[in-house]
């Protein structure tokens, strides 16, 4: 009994690794422009067909796919900044969540009509092999296993990053207060441009861990819509929140799966969300903001 609990929380967290992908994708861009990409899990969905062309067109080695989806859609994303989000940067937040939406189903429509692409699903081969890992009465697929080993490290590099690294500084500062990262010599807009493209290489890094479990479709980006609220369960503007409630969601969905009846699961990660905010309501690592009148 406890055997199969674990069995399924351990495929709940390699679920909600690539949840977190994503959310962490909607999280960096919202820190830095307080902008809510809803394009993020179609940023994620062209990712992955980028590896599949790289993988199956060019006959590139999986670890070079997945590079070259990543610096693809980095080009990507800070091609949608620089051309259509920043020039409605300032305007109502409502007309920026509708462009993203736009962007969103103008890169799921350039899909469906690209030679090769098209509405078809296609399979993605990995070296991880169709075996399976046995800890003791626990069994877990090596494809799960390696999604959960490569976000981890994914989540590393990016902590050392905004640690370490100048531009990472450069890109936290510029979250924090983009008037006083101005005022201190940070190029704000050229800042923001390269948070896209952070962004989208996530994305694109998540599209093609997800593509052996959910193989690679068009419409492989609706995933977005559970992991925007991972997002918000962590606490929107929270990098390890992300994390954590990507974690959350998956998790909630595989046991709600399996243990409560049929239909629940579609609805679990929302449910989480209610209740969440019931209680924080500024999500689990989100920062309280109060206004005196």
């Amino acid at each position: 009994m406890f055997s199969q609990f674990l069995q399924l929380t351990l495929a709940g967290v390699a679920q909600g690794c690539v949840y977190a992908l994503v959310a962490l994708g909607f999280v960096l861009i919202y820190k830095a422009t307080e902008t809510v990409n809803f394009a993020q899990g179609d940023l994620m969905m062209l990712g992955a067909f980028f590896g599949l062309t790289a993988s199956t067109v060019l006959g590139w080695p999986y670890w070079a796919t997945i590079l070259f989806a990543i610096v693809v859609m980095a080009a990507v994303g800070m091609l949608i900044e620089r051309i259509v989000i920043r020039p409605v940067l300032g305007y109502p937040t409502f007309t920026v969540v509708m462009i993203t939406i736009g962007v969103g189903y103008v890169l799921r429509g350039v899909v469906t009509m690209v030679p090769g692409w098209g509405t078809e699903t296609y399979s993605l081969k990995t070296p991880f092999g169709e075996g399976v890992i046995r800890f003791g009465g626990v069994v877990l697929a090596s494809e799960q296993l390696a999604t959960i080993v490569l976000t981890a490290a994914l989540c590393l590099a990016l902590y050392l990053f905004f640690r370490f690294a100048r531009l990472g500084v450069a890109m936290q500062a510029t979250s924090q207060n983009q008037l006083a990262a101005y005022y201190m010599g940070i190029p704000v807009q050229r800042v923001n441009m390269l948070i896209w493209g952070l962004a989208a290489g996530v994305a694109a890094f998540g599209g093609i861990l997800l593509a052996p479990v959910a193989f690679v479709h068009s419409n492989m980006g609706f995933i977005g819509l559970k992991a925007f609220p991972a997002a918000v369960v962590g606490g929107f503007g929270s990098v390890p929140g992300a994390v954590v409630g990507g974690l959350i969601i998956g998790v909630v969905e595989a046991l709600a799966g399996f243990y409560l009846p049929e239909g629940f699961k579609d609805v679990a990660a929302y449910v989480v969300v209610l209740v969440v905010l019931l209680f924080m309501p500024s999500g689990i690592f989100g920062e309280t903001v109060r206004k005196k009148v």
